[in-house]
């Protein structure tokens, strides 16, 4: 059919249509039945009006679906978004709360040594795996110098083996080159503490007639001029007494968790091995 037939058909039933609804709302009100044509136009408009309200009622109702999903997601991402901000928060609160409760234990500790202290971060470990040391954010200009202790909350740590102007290596007691000169507290037996692979320690030159058991703590005995006497070195693991040895086989848990340091205590001192004529430098 050619374009023009089809848009004059369209406007034929398009005026037919709204004429038939004209004819029918004149009657709208009155008492008497619909005449012959009448029942003819309503007939054939009324499936046309029934098509033409159910297209709209879908039409209408796809669209507010569209727009309710399109709400909905919208909801969806900013709920996830402070989803997300909350958990961040909460994690930054619990770990506020760590190390709050950490710098606290420093702080107590602090309190118990009557020495001026520096405290640091430790921000790196020996990248080498050679030594068991850390790297920690003090040096020189914070009053550091070569052989000064290092504790935390729970105990020693170890001692500064090399210092720059801003940060200083620390030496730790579980290495195999490190020697605290230490006692057992209990019984007052003398030993010098070293490190074995295992991290634990081991305390050598105790011998075969002292008096330890397990359980015993370990502390410092302050004859390496070093560290101050009294300080929590360890406790006894498990001793081995073998017969053809002078001494017993002695091994120490330390007192810090060397897996979870992040803050420690410096304790401020001249370098007790050093020279007199260095000192005053």
């Amino acid at each position: 059919m050619h374009p023009l037939r089809r848009i004059r058909a369209y406007w034929v039933w398009v005026v037919f249509v709204f004429v038939a609804l004209v004819l029918i709302s004149f009657n709208v009100g009155k008492q008497r039945s619909w005449t012959p044509v009448e029942q003819v136009v309503i007939e054939i408009t009324a499936p046309l009006q029934k098509f033409i309200r159910k297209s709209s009622e879908t039409v209408e109702r796809a669209w507010l679906k569209y727009f309710s999903f399109v709400d909905l997601r919208e909801e969806n991402t900013r709920l996830k978004r402070e989803t997300d901000d909350l958990r961040m928060q909460n994690d930054l609160y619990r770990e506020l709360v760590s190390t709050h409760g950490r710098l606290r234990e420093l702080l107590q500790f602090k309190e118990s040594i009557r020495s001026p202290v520096v405290a640091a971060q430790v921000i790196g470990r020996d990248p080498t795996g050679w030594f068991e040391s850390i790297l920690i954010d003090k040096g020189a200009h914070a009053g550091l110098r070569l052989n000064m202790p290092v504790v935390d909350a729970r105990g020693v740590i170890g001692r500064l083996v090399a210092v720059s102007p801003n940060y200083a290596k620390v030496l730790l007691i579980i290495d195999q080159n490190s020697a605290v000169d230490c006692l057992i507290q209990r019984s007052r037996e003398k030993g010098i503490l070293k490190g074995l692979p295992s991290q634990l320690c081991r305390l050598h030159y105790v011998s075969r007639a002292a008096d330890v058991v397990v359980g015993d703590k370990i502390v410092t005995s302050g004859m390496d001029r070093i560290f101050p006497k009294g300080l929590p070195v360890g406790e006894v693991l498990e001793i081995a007494d073998t017969p053809w040895e002078f001494f017993k086989d002695v091994r120490v848990k330390p007192s810090a968790d060397f897996s979870k340091l992040e803050e420690v205590l410096v304790l401020l001192k001249e370098d007790p091995l050093s020279s007199p004529s260095q000192r005053t430098k």
